[in-house]
C-alpha cells in the first residue's frame, strides 16, 4: 500500500511540475548585454601551428527582444549586434581578428530562469597581420549557434553558446549577461 501511495504521489508531482507554466525570461522590450570569452578557436586555424600565444576570443554583444509570444507564451525573437577580438603572436609575428556583425535568435523558455535560444550571426571579420607575406584579408562571415542563459536574479545571468559553421571564431563562448 505504501509503494502505491508513494508512486501515486511521485506521478502527481511530476505531472504538476510538467504542467506548471514556465516564466519566459526574454520579453518584448527587454535588452541583454553579454560579455564573453571564446574557447576552441577555429577561424583560419589561428593558433593551430603550435607555439606562440593566443588570446581567447573576447566579445561583447547586445540583444533586444522585438517579439514575444511568437509561437506561444514561452517563445520570443531577439536581434542585436556582436563585436569580438582575438590575437595570435609567434615571435615577432602578430595576427588579429575582429568579428563585427548582427545576430538574431529565437528564444524558448523550457524551465524557469533558463533562457534557451538558437540563431545566426552574419557579419564581417577584420583581419590584421604585421607580415606582408601572410596578410589575410577580411571576409564576410556567418555562423549558426545555440545557447542558454541561466538567470540568478532578474538582471544577471551566466551564458554559454556553441557556434557551428565554417567561420566560427570560437566553438564555445561563455560569459555573463546583464538584462535591462
Amino acid at each position: 500500500m505504501r509503494k502505491k501511495l508513494l508512486l501515486t504521489l511521485m506521478a502527481c508531482a511530476l505531472i504538476g511540475l510538467s504542467a506548471s507554466a514556465q516564466q519566459p525570461t526574454f520579453l518584448k522590450g527587454d535588452n541583454v548585454a553579454n560579455v564573453g570569452v571564446g574557447f576552441l578557436g577555429s577561424y583560419y586555424g589561428i593558433g593551430a601551428w603550435g607555439g606562440g600565444t593566443k588570446l581567447p576570443l573576447l566579445s561583447v554583444s547586445f540583444e533586444h527582444c522585438i517579439i514575444d509570444n511568437l509561437f506561444n507564451e514561452k517563445s520570443s525573437l531577439g536581434v542585436g549586434g556582436f563585436i569580438g577580438y582575438t590575437h595570435y603572436k609567434y615571435s615577432d609575428w602578430r595576427l588579429s581578428y575582429i568579428p563585427v556583425g548582427a545576430k538574431g535568435a529565437l528564444h524558448y523558455a523550457l524551465v524557469d530562469n533558463l533562457d534557451t535560444y538558437a540563431g545566426a550571426f552574419m557579419g564581417y571579420v577584420i583581419c590584421n597581420s604585421n607580415d606582408n607575406f601572410v596578410n589575410p584579408s577580411g571576409r564576410f562571415s556567418s555562423t549558426v549557434f545555440a545557447g542558454a542563459r541561466y538567470y540568478f536574479n532578474d538582471a544577471i545571468a551566466a551564458f554559454g553558446e556553441v557556434n557551428l559553421g565554417y567561420s566560427a571564431l570560437s566553438l564555445v563562448n561563455l560569459g555573463i549577461s546583464f538584462k535591462f
